[in-house]
Parts: C-alpha cells; structure tokens; sequence
C-alpha cells in the first residue's frame, strides 16, 4: 500500500472518529440535562478511572494505558464542559507544573485562573468563586507542602481527586546551542534536583539565578541573549523556547502529588478509595497510639501521617493529617468516625492513585 494510500485510510478513520465523538458528546447533553435537573455533580473522578480500566481491560492494540489516559481524559474534560462549564484555579503562573497537572485532568478546553499563592486557591475555592482548584501537596524528593497541609486545616473545602505526577525538568533557551549559555535561571528546588546535570555540562562556574518559579525563568530566558531556564516542558512550549534537554533532573522516581479541592463534594464508592482527615487528639498519654490502634484493629492499612502545629495559644499542640485506604461509608471506617466524632474532621474520600 503506497503512502497516499495510507493516508487516505487515516483520514477515513479520523473521520469515523469525528461521528462518533460528537455521538458521544450528543449523550453527554443528555447527561448534563439530566444532572443539571437533579443539581447532580458533574466531575466523577471514580467514573472516569472505572471507563479508563474497562478500556484498558480490553484493549488488544497498540494503545498503552498512558496513551489511552491522556486521550480519554481530554475526552472527559470536553464532555464535562458541555454539560456545565468549570472554572478552575491552580498555583500559578501559567506554565507551572501546578497547571501541567491541572490540565492532565480538566484539559486543555477548560476556564483557568493561575494565582500566584496556596492560599489564593483555597480562598477562591471556599468562596466559590471557582468551582476547583490545584495544589500541591507533597514531593517524594522534597517532602511535603506544609502550607496546603495548614489551609486544609484552616478552610472548609474537601479533596475531590489527588494527581500524582512525574516531574520533569528541560533545558531551554532562545540560544540553539550550549556553547553560548552564560547563566542559567530557574527555581531553587528545581537546582537542586538537576545539580548533576549542571555539573556534568558547566562545571561550578556558571551563574544560576534563583527566581520565583520556572515559569518565570522560561520568561527571562526568552528575554535574554545568552541565558537559558530549567523549566517545565509546559513552560519552555509556551514562551517558545527551543528545548535543548528533556529531563535532565537527577532523579528519574521524582515525583509530585496534587490535590483538586472544592467546595462541597463527595464522591462516590469506587473500587480502590483513599480518605483523608484531620484528628485531633487530647492530651491522655497514648492518645494517639490508642488511636492508631483502632485502625490496625480494624484492618485499615494508614498510608500518611503528619502533624502540624495546632497554634493555640502557647501550648505545644499538634493536629494530624491522615490519609488510609477505603472510603468514609465503608462499615469499618464509620465505626472509627463515631468513635472519635469530637476529634475528626473528614477532608475527602477519593480515587487512590497513589
């Protein structure tokens, strides 16, 4: 079969999916009908990753399952905003890899607002002035982001899904080869995870230049004769960088894990749950131990435990943020919410990806 002929076989399928696309998005108006009638909740994480393993489960092409998330996750996200239109915030600025993981989830179709602190996107969400927002709440490499950790605590929004996402870093700059960077700007933590790259290519010499993100580093370096940013790939595309390296971090397992938090939602059972909470023991010696006892009693496996200053006066109190399997309405887990109902605060259950 010569090319034009295989060509002419692609455009025949692309057209075949097109029909059915917008077959597909013909039911998803039907839904939003529906759901808008009954004021129900248009976002499923756990519906989606059940379509996602269906398709996985049956898939007999070449497809991977990487490959059919990032198609049917922006499949979801046009669908969802054809049943109603989302707003949502997340850690700016634009380019960040807060919004990369933003869009891995509600596409690239939706209504974003980039802020530039935590504490904007929790605020905006327990206003309401959007319907979601994305943060991070911790690194495998740098530990955990107590400011997230802290608003939780603070504010009244619930986790709707948790994002975990490879981070990785590309060298780019407005230059086309290495010979002519002369500095370097990026943000500290993204230094420290691509020292060994530095190294390798400039030795100790070059100026690195900490700024506010990458973002912005990206920013700078399209600005400047000579420079380059590590930044996300995100970034480097949207300022029109030329990307000389692709991840050139030191860590190949370095990872970040978002939260998507909203106002008033609950999601559904699924077939692998997470829950978060936050507990607040009394002063009894062995509290806690007591505590964390009822779970293992219980065969409720805990996969985070931090603590975090409860900021009462000038006692040295702590408050807790748990994370364990399963969901709230599991039988187990509500036996352990009526043991302790003065001293938990439920945060979320969600899809466990993680």
């Amino acid at each position: 079969m010569s090319l034009d002929e295989l060509r002419e076989k692609i455009d025949a399928i692309d057209n075949q999916m097109l029909e059915l696309l917008n077959e597909r998005m013909q039911v998803v108006k039907q839904v939003g009908d529906l759901k808008r009638a009954s004021n129900a909740i248009i976002y499923r994480p756990e519906r989606e990753k059940a379509i996602i393993d269906r398709l996985e489960n049956m898939n007999k092409g070449l497809l991977t399952r990487p490959a059919i998330e990032a198609i049917f996750l922006e499949v979801f996200a046009v669908s969802r905003n054809m049943e109603l239109p989302e707003r949502i915030a997340f850690l700016g600025p634009e380019g960040s890899f807060t919004h990369q993981a933003a869009e891995s989830r509600f596409g690239a179709t939706s209504e974003y607002v980039s802020l530039r602190t935590i504490k904007s996107v929790f605020e905006s969400v327990d206003t309401e002035r959007v319907r979601f927002g994305v943060v991070p709440i911790e690194n495998n490499q740098e530990g955990s982001v107590n400011e997230t950790i802290d608003l939780l605590g603070e504010l009244d929004v619930k986790i709707v899904a948790e994002i975990p996402m490879p981070i990785h870093f590309t060298f780019a700059s407005k230059e086309d080869r290495i010979d002519k960077i002369e500095k370097i700007y990026s943000k500290d933590i993204a230094f420290r995870q691509c020292r060994k790259f530095i190294l390798d290519y400039f030795g100790e010499d070059i100026p690195l230049v900490e700024v506010s993100s990458t973002s912005k580093a990206a920013n700078l370096a399209l600005e400047q004769e000579g420079t380059a940013a590590i930044c996300s790939h995100i970034a480097a595309k949207l300022y029109g960088l030329t990307v000389l390296f692709e991840n050139i971090e030191d860590s190949r397992s370095n990872h970040t894990r978002f939260l998507i938090i909203s106002k008033h939602f609950n999601n559904q059972k699924g077939v692998m749950d997470k829950t978060s909470i936050l507990l607040k023991t009394t002063d009894k010696p062995g509290a806690l131990a007591s505590f964390l006892k009822e779970f293992e009693d219980a065969g409720i496996n805990l996969t985070k435990l931090e603590s975090r200053p409860a900021r009462e006066g000038e006692s040295f109190k702590y408050w807790f943020l748990v994370d364990f399997d399963g969901h709230y309405k599991d039988d187990n887990v509500q036996q352990i919410f009526k043991h302790h109902k003065e001293s938990i605060r439920f945060l979320g259950s969600y899809v466990k990806l993680c």
